[in-house]
This record gives C-alpha cells, structure tokens and sequence, in this order.
C-alpha cells in the first residue's frame, strides 16, 4: 500500500511537471489502492462482527471437560481473560484466552475483551503451571488492546504484559496461539507469544486500531479505511511478513456463518501441531521460539 501510494505520487508529478502521459498507469495504480483499501477494512468490520465466536464459543467446541480456573493470587480476577484445563483428543491442555461480552451486561463484566493487569498476571499462573506439569499451552488472542484505565497503570499494566513476553519466550512446554479476531497492540501480545502463531483468515493483527492511527498519523479520524490499508494488518499481510505460521480458512461470508465449522478447523490445526510439538524437547522448542521471534518482520536500514 505505501509503495503503491509512493508510485502514485511520483507519476502526478511527472504529469504535472514534464507533460508525460501515463494517465492510464495512474488509474490502474488508483485502482489498486482502492482495492486494497477495501479488503482491509472488511476484515476489520469481519473481526469485529457483532455475531463473530468468541472464545468461550471454540474453547466450548473444541475441549473436552473444559474446567476454567481463576484468580492471580495477588490482586483478583479478571474475567476479560478466561484461563482453564481441557482436553484436546484426550492430551490435557491448558487454555489461555480475551473474552468479550455478546451483550451489554456481559461487556460490562469481560470489560469489552480489554485485560487488566490481573489478567496477564493470570494467564501467566496458570502457563507457568502448565509448564510444571508438562502440559501445551494453546491462548486464543481477541482484544482490542490491554485496558488503558487508572487502575490498571497504578497496578502495572506495561510490567505485566512485559513480564509475559519475558516468560512465555522461556516456558518449557508447547505453546500454540491463535488470534481469533482482533489482535490489538501490547494486549494482545500479552498472550501471543508462541512456537506456532495462526490467525483465522478475517482476523486482524496490529499495533495500533486503524481509528488510532489514523487520528495520530493522518490526523484525521474519518481515514480509518486509509490507516486499515497502511497498516497492512490482515491475515495474508501478517504472513508475508513470517509475523504468524499460517492462516486458517473461515466458512464463506465469516467465521460466525458457521462457528461449528470454523472450530473444526481451528481443532484440525491444533492437534497437528501439538502432535509434532509434543514430541522435541522442551529446549529445543526455547531455542526456536526465540529465533523465530528474532527473525519476525521485515525492515530496511537507510544510510
């Protein structure tokens, strides 16, 4: 999108300076850019579905005797992140996952999906248990960002989630992610951090939300499209990027046209890889982790 803008830009001023006719590679190019716009932001709007499953509706259709656990033993509960022991085709695993609220009851206590540093300090209990009692870890990553309130900075939100980087690079045990719909800035990083990282196909995975980015940046609120696109925060963006491992197909029209099916997928990709992951040495899995973390991304030093 960028290269493209950039290529525009450049064209207009030829036209305008040297009389050059390339009107019809401008409107092919404008073409693209509209395009592009468009695919982005319908993955946004397909992310943030008011009928798109949530993560207590896979964690209900894929485990077995899911048991959810609570508390992180220092402040309370935070019911934005569910945490709990399942089985997956008879293997214990333990769960981590952002919960939303379908209705406005249930918003106001999951807090829209925005975690509060009790979540993260929550989800890391319950990981760094998993990793005594040799079980995988699997997280399902949907939030739009870690809570921003008072509260949660006076009881250290930015540590929080820092910590769980730290830790979750380090645990000796498999560690399986999943961004389900939005994967908002440190929030969702908070969780994200794995061997294996897949994103369903209308997910969306960012720094920043395109409204955020385009008030900052375009200083302009109403380009959310615009800041969608630059973004580049889609599931085949992220992948070009080696940022996640895969991407997993959605029924036609979205993941909440059939959440049975979608959770089957999302179950399909799971046991394929705690099958192989389950099977190297807790070491080895820290070394690559780390390496493949190291290597995400793309980047150009300029001189």
């Amino acid at each position: 999108m960028p290269d493209l803008q950039e290529r525009i830009t450049e064209l207009k001023r030829l036209i305008k300076s040297a009389g050059i006719d390339a009107e019809e590679e401008l409107r092919v190019l404008e073409t693209k850019v509209a395009t592009q716009t468009e695919t982005a932001w319908k993955k946004v709007e397909l992310a943030r579905h008011a009928d798109r499953p949530y993560a207590l509706d896979y964690i209900n259709r894929i485990f077995d005797n899911f048991i959810e656990l609570h508390g992180d033993r220092c402040f309370g509960d935070d019911p934005a992140i569910v945490c709990g022991i399942g089985a997956l085709n008879g293997r214990p695993v333990t769960v981590l996952a952002n919960q939303k609220g379908r209705t406005l009851k249930e918003n106001v206590f999951r807090n829209h999906g925005m975690a509060n540093p009790e979540g993260y300090r929550k989800a890391l209990r319950l990981a760094k248990q998993a990793e005594k009692f040799g079980r995988p870890i699997v997280t399902f990553v949907d939030t739009a960002g870690a809570y921003p309130g008072i509260g949660a900075e006076e009881r250290g939100i930015g540590e929080a989630i820092a910590r769980n980087l730290r830790e979750f690079s380090q645990l000796k045990t498999p560690l399986v992610c999943v961004i389900i719909g939005e994967g908002g800035s440190g929030g969702a990083l908070g969780l994200c951090v794995g061997d294996k990282i897949y994103m369903l196909e209308n997910a969306v995975y960012s720094v920043i939300s395109p409204e955020g980015c385009a008030s900052i940046l375009l200083r302009d609120a109403g380009r959310a499209k615009d800041a969608a696109a630059m973004l580049r925060i889609t599931s085949k963006d992220l992948l070009s990027f080696n940022i996640i491992n895969g991407i997993i197909e959605e029924p036609e029209g979205g993941a909440h046209t059939n959440p049975d099916k979608t959770a089957d997928f999302i179950k399909q990709i799971l046991v394929k890889e705690l099958d192989d992951l389950c099977s190297r040495s807790p070491a080895i899995l820290v070394r690559y982790r780390n390496q493949k973390i190291r290597k995400a991304g793309r980047w150009v030093e300029s001189r």
